[in-house]
């Protein structure tokens, strides 16, 4: 977990940089929008990297989901150990259970 934080504080620091220098800064300053896409995007294709059989492609793809993902919950003022303290409340519930637990959808 040292170097999720790790990135997550020099994500920080580059949040104010110059977008011209910065990816970091660039994503933040094109917005929330453009953050979450890039998410998306990361995400597909992690799942087409898993589906090609190169463990390579898929780990490098992994980073990049995570990354992105720190992106966007530094783009809502989203601390890292929130999302890990969630983790830790989910510890030993059967996702079935968890998914059960929560408010249905509309």
């Amino acid at each position: 977990m040292d170097t999720l934080a790790r990135l997550e504080s020099t994500i920080a620091q580059r949040r104010g940089a110059d977008p011209s220098t910065s990816y970091v800064a660039k994503l933040h300053h094109r917005g929330l929008p453009v953050m979450a896409r890039k998410l998306g995007e990361e995400a597909v294709e992690a799942a087409v990297a898993a589906l090609s059989g190169d463990e390579d492609e898929l780990v490098g793809e992994a980073a990049d989901v995570l990354f992105h993902l720190l992106v966007l919950l530094s783009g809502k003022d989203i601390a890292l150990e929130r999302v890990l303290a969630e983790l830790d409340r989910r510890e030993g519930v059967s996702g079935i259970e968890e998914k059960a637990s929560r408010p249905a959808e509309d």
